[in-house]
C-alpha cells in the first residue's frame, strides 16, 4: 500500500536537508524507533515498536540509504524486517522530498509499505491512521531538532597556536561537539484506532443489513 503525508517545518531548506541526511538523528525521531547498529555509512540496524490494540509489535529492521538526490532535495530509504515474535514482516520504501516554502521547508513523505503474515490483517484504514500519528510526532521531533543548535555546543578550547611572524600566541577557536541524537520516543498506541476501525466495520455491516431489509420490504 502507498501512504503519503506532508508537513512543514520552520527551518530553512538547507538546514532541513542537512538534518534529513543525518540518519542517526532522524531515526530516533520516529516514535518507537531506535538505532541499534551502524553497519556503514549507508546501512543501519534499528528496532521499531508499535502497539495496535492488545498487540505489541516489535520489528528488527535493516535500513539502507538507497539514493540521495541533491538537486531534487530527495532521499530514498528502504527498510525491511521481521516481527520479533514471528507475527509477520514489513518492507518499506520511503521517499522524502524537501521544498522551500515561505522561508520554511515543506516535507513530502511517500511510503510504499508491504505487510506480511498476521500483521497483514490490519486494513489500510488502521495502517494509515497509525502512520498519520507517527508522522505527526516525527514532524514535531524534527522541528525541535531544527530549532536546537545545529552544530553542537562549543567545547573547551584547544591549546593556542603560535603565529610564526609575530611569535605571539593565537587563540584557538573553540571546538564543537557533535549534536547528540534525540532521545528515543515512546511507541504510539493504536488501541483507539483499532476501536474506531471496528466501529466503522460494524456500522457498514448494519447499513448493509438495513439496505437488504429495505429491498426485501419493497
Amino acid at each position: 500500500m502507498r501512504i503519503e503525508h506532508s508537513f512543514e517545518v520552520s527551518a530553512p531548506l538547507e538546514r532541513a536537508w542537512e538534518l534529513l541526511l543525518d540518519v542517526e538523528r532522524v531515526i530516533p525521531c520516529m516514535p518507537g524507533a531506535e538505532l541499534t547498529e551502524l553497519v556503514d555509512d549507508r546501512n543501519w540496524k534499528a528496532k521499531m515498536e508499535v502497539k495496535l490494540g492488545p498487540m505489541s509489535l516489535s520489528f528488527r529492521n535493516d535500513v539502507r540509504l538507497e539514493e540521495v538526490d541533491e538537486g531534487a532535495r530527495r532521499v530514498r530509504l528502504t527498510a525491511s524486517g521481521r516481527e520479533a515474535r514471528g507475527r509477520g514482516g514489513a518492507k518499506a520504501t520511503v521517499v522524502s522530498t524537501l521544498e522551500e516554502r515561505d522561508g520554511g521547508t515543506r516535507v513530502d513523505i511517500a511510503t510504499d509499505l508491504t505487510l506480511s503474515g498476521p500483521v497483514g490483517q490490519y486494513g489500510r484504514g488502521i495502517v494509515h491512521d497509525v502512520s498519520a500519528q507517527l508522522v505527526q510526532r516525527f514532524a514535531e521531533c524534527l522541528e525541535a531538532e531544527l530549532t536546537s543548535t545545529p552544530t553542537g555546543e562549543p567545547a573547551s578550547a584547544s591549546a593556542a597556536s603560535v603565529d610564526p611572524a609575530t611569535a605571539r600566541p593565537v587563540p584557538a577557536a573553540p571546538a564543537r561537539t557533535p549534536t547528540p541524537p534525540p532521545p528515543v520516543q515512546a511507541p504510539i498506541s493504536g488501541a483507539s484506532l483499532v476501536a474506531r476501525a471496528l466501529a466503522r466495520s460494524l456500522a457498514r455491516g448494519l447499513r448493509a443489513a438495513a439496505e437488504q431489509l429495505e429491498r426485501r420490504a419493497g
